[in-house]
């Protein structure tokens, strides 16, 4: 039966055990609790515990996340990406759109993702997703790090590992990285399921918002200034920790 709410959103953090790169990110630990337990504690604030919620297809994830207090949502094995997963938990409940937090996020701030939402609110028909300047050149070249190119009123155009904006230099200049916060309406979240195979180019650059270009639904960035440190590989999640203890 679909959860009614008071909220006009809900937050869905998709988490898979299986990650090609790092399998079972959700569950490493960082400073002493799993990498899921942080984001959901993140979460908390921009939308209370009752309208925030783990997709996962792992019940070894969703036992833990029960241990610590969070409410999950089972998915298939077989979702496409994580915006596949939340769109399968979309399913289940009732709110006007949804927040979604990738669980490798640990580092973002609940004031963040509240600003999404307005974002959301005030931008019409979009997708919205976030994006921060990228200060360390190192994510600049990184092939896990998603740098994103948008047109004047931010709107974005593309998408890509690369690095991208490049000059002719070949020398870092100035860009940008994706967040990975996003807000869809269920409508939107309803088209992107309803592929049955990744777009050819959200294939081959393994970025799932790509496809909503394909789809012809605009996309729109919204700039960040706080720190984000998504984990993509162990290495990632030591710069974490560092970060954490320092």
């Amino acid at each position: 039966m679909p959860t009614t709410s008071k909220s006009d959103y809900a937050i869905i953090i998709p988490a898979r055990f299986q990650s090609s790169r790092f399998p079972g990110k959700p569950l490493a630990d960082i400073c002493g609790k799993p990498m899921i337990q942080h984001v959901w504690e993140k979460c908390l604030p921009a939308a209370g515990s009752e309208h925030v919620y783990v997709a996962t297809d792992s019940q070894k994830i969703a036992d833990v996340c029960h241990a610590f207090g969070a409410s999950t949502i089972m998915t298939d094995s077989d979702c496409l990406t994580g915006t596949d997963r939340v769109a399968q938990a979309a399913e289940q409940l009732d709110y006007a759109f949804y927040v979604n937090v990738q669980g490798d996020e640990p580092m973002l701030e609940p004031k963040d993702i509240r600003a999404l939402a307005q974002a959301y609110r005030d931008g019409g028909d979009s997708v919205v997703n976030a994006m921060a300047a990228i200060d360390d050149e190192r994510e600049y070249w990184s092939r896990t790090v998603p740098k994103v190119v948008t047109n004047t009123v931010g709107k974005l155009l593309y998408m890509s590992r690369a690095a991208i904006p490049a000059n002719k230099a070949g020398s870092f200049e100035k860009a940008w990285k994706q967040v990975c916060i996003y807000c869809f309406a269920p409508e939107h979240l309803q088209r992107y399921a309803s592929a049955t195979a990744k777009g050819p180019i959200e294939q081959i650059e393994d970025i799932e918002i790509l496809r909503f270009l394909d789809l012809g639904i605009d996309v729109q960035m919204v700039e960040l200034n706080s720190v984000s440190m998504a984990v993509d590989t162990p290495e990632d999640l030591q710069r974490v920790i560092d970060a954490l203890s320092a």
